[in-house]
């Protein structure tokens, strides 16, 4: 039976899909790392090669996503769960210690990620209480025999084999 729309109900409602989890990363206005954990991210067109992903307008770091013209969405894999649990925190060095990169835009990359996706902010649409950044892909890499980092039912999942 439908239910009214209750916010903490709506978002059980939303925790039985399960998703992949990313790591966002940007280089802000005065050239630091930023880094957030999001799962909401997904491909929105092959041609152009278009992603989207969207960040809470109270996130600390949200003007420094939109003060910067590019991103990186780093698709974490199974064992990553520490990577996650410490880009969700909104405060605190996240970067002390963790293994980056950078290419072409200067976006940390984290080089162990099972998918990387290094992007030019293309749009941005105001999504309610959220920004929704779409990206076109300018670089990316896979390792096409790694498995995905699960969110399901507010837990870590794994893939289960056939």
């Amino acid at each position: 039976m439908p239910q009214p729309v209750d916010g903490r109900a709506f978002r059980n409602a939303l925790g039985v899909f399960a998703t992949g989890v990313t790591v966002i990363t940007a280089r802000g206005p005065a050239g630091e790392f930023v880094g957030n954990t999001a799962s909401s991210f997904n491909s929105v067109s092959i041609t152009p090669p278009l992603v989207l992903w969207s960040l809470s307008r109270t996130a600390y770091s949200f003007k420094s996503y939109i003060a910067s013209d590019h991103f990186a969405v780093n698709v974490l894999r199974e064992g990553q769960e520490e990577l996650s649990a410490r880009f969700a925190k909104s405060l605190g060095d996240k970067w002390h210690g963790v293994d980056y990169e950078t290419w072409e835009t200067g976006c940390p990359i984290l080089p162990n990620a099972l998918a990387i996706f290094e992007c030019k902010t293309a749009y941005t649409y105001q999504g309610g209480d959220h920004v929704i950044f779409v990206g076109e892909v300018i670089n990316f890499d896979f390792d096409p025999k790694g498995k995905p980092l699960l969110f399901w039912r507010g837990k870590y999942q794994k893939v289960a084999e056939a």
